[in-house]
Order: structure tokens, then C-alpha cells, then sequence
């Protein structure tokens, strides 16, 4: 399992981090996911073998927020 930690763009409340957490939680691989708006950060624990980093991001953006 690999962890990573993503600055995320456009998060301003725990909406927005239940949104990230939900959309990540459903993919096949992604064993933990955390949210923290306050921080810009989201946390990542997944199988590498499965999903990968560029995927993640790709979730990310299509639910309306960035990643830098």
C-alpha cells in the first residue's frame, strides 16, 4: 500500500472534504482516503497495483476542485 498526500484547491468546508472522501472511497484500490479543507490537504492510502496517483487527480478535478 502507498500513501499520498495531495494539496487540494477549492475545498472551504466539510462538504467539500465529505464530497472528496466519498468520490475516493468508491474506487477500486483506495484502501483510506482524509480530507482536511483547513489544510488544502487530502491523504491517500491505496494499491498501487490497482489505482494510480494521476487517476486520484483526475477524480479530483471532476469534482470541481484542484490539485497542485
Amino acid at each position: 500500500m502507498q500513501t499520498v498526500n495531495l494539496t487540494v484547491t477549492g475545498m472551504k468546508c466539510g462538504g467539500c472534504e465529505a464530497n472528496i472522501v466519498e468520490k475516493l472511497s468508491a474506487l477500486a484500490g483506495v484502501e483510506r482516503v482524509e480530507a482536511h479543507f483547513k489544510d488544502n490537504l487530502v491523504q491517500v492510502a491505496f494499491n498501487a497495483e490497482k489505482i494510480d496517483v494521476d487517476t486520484l487527480e483526475d477524480v479530483i478535478v471532476g469534482a470541481g476542485f484542484g490539485v497542485e
